[in-house]
């Protein structure tokens, strides 16, 4: 079961000729979501295999242009390649204007409809969920209306204890009972413990998208946990100040975030374009988070799955 993090584009605002602007993909279960999409999204989603028309969700965080110049030219290929699936695009309120010029334009052909919802509040907001996955959006700090998101993977079902099934003579109803994880209780008093007779084949993973933010205290509560978190890292610490000025995070400021968030892994991208060797920022990083790692174009992050028991009678 897939569940992996595609960047297609680690540059900040001024693209390099080594790396595009901000637009990722993550990969779900085979379902594929679309964050952010600066300018040449649609050629690195055909350079790296990814389907225009399996996309149905994309989450764009604020309305700069470095997230948002591709979207107009991916939403017109999609047109030319005969799609018919509504889209759905999660962006603060002020893109609604922005969408509706465009549809007014260049939209008259389009055979499907693009959908808006506009991602406002101070707080942790649930978009939607598929049935593997639940969304929600939260906000950043930035000079305008900015938004990170986070991707939960479900609970997945319990898992029986095959080697308990005929000792205990358990039938097809408390089976069913155990694995939607209750304890069932038999007409003579006994109580069969869902914790003993199951288990759970695998922990659900989680996926955290912070770009653009300056650093803010609640942010770490947001993605606290994550088995992987994107945070930019447009400088390094001795441009701290010009940071603070454009409302931006340095490499330190993304470690410290998933240092206090206890997260598993680090991906720091939407770099300056003064950097052209990313080093220094991977190399800051990694002083204060060791499991830091850089965002380059087409490179993929794989959140393994992690079983917390096993169903072998030796574990019990």
């Amino acid at each position: 079961m897939t569940f992996s993090f595609t960047s297609l584009g680690s540059a900040s605002a001024m693209p390099t000729v080594d790396r595009f602007p901000s637009a990722h993909v993550l990969n779900v279960h085979e379902r594929l979501f679309l964050i952010d999409c600066g300018e040449g999204c649609q050629l690195k989603l055909r350079k790296y295999g990814f389907s225009f028309l399996k996309i149905h969700e994309i989450f764009i965080s604020h309305l700069h242009g470095d997230h948002i110049f591709g979207l107009w030219g991916l939403l017109s290929t999609m047109s030319m390649l005969g799609r018919t699936a509504d889209i759905t695009i999660f962006a603060p309120v002020s893109f609604g204007p922005v969408l509706d010029s465009f549809l007014k334009h260049f939209g008259a052909g389009f055979l499907f409809k693009v959908k808006h919802v506009k991602l406002k509040g101070d707080d942790l907001l649930p978009l939607f969920e598929t049935k593997s996955a639940e969304v929600y959006a939260f906000p950043l700090n930035h000079r305008i209306d900015c938004f990170g998101f986070l991707f939960r993977e479900k609970k997945p079902p319990r898992n029986i204890r095959k080697h308990l099934i005929e000792p205990n003579k358990l039938s097809l109803y408390e089976i069913a009972r155990l694995k939607e994880g209750s304890d069932v209780a038999r007409e003579d008093g006994q109580v069969l413990e869902n914790d003993y007779f199951t288990y759970l084949p695998y922990n659900p993973r989680s996926f955290a998208y912070c770009s653009d933010t300056a650093p803010f205290e609640g942010l770490k509560d947001y993605v606290e946990g994550c088995d992987l978190l994107y945070h930019e890292a447009t400088f390094a610490s001795d441009l701290s100040a010009m940071a603070r000025k454009t409302m931006h995070s340095t490499a330190t400021d993304a470690a410290r975030c998933a240092l206090d968030a206890k997260v598993a892994k680090l991906v720091i991208g939407h770099f300056s374009s003064r950097y052209k060797n990313t080093d220094v920022l991977l190399n800051e990083a990694r002083d204060l988070f060791p499991g830091t790692y850089i965002a380059q174009e087409g490179m993929v992050f794989e959140v393994p799955l992690v079983k917390p028991y096993k169903s072998n009678q030796s574990n019990l």
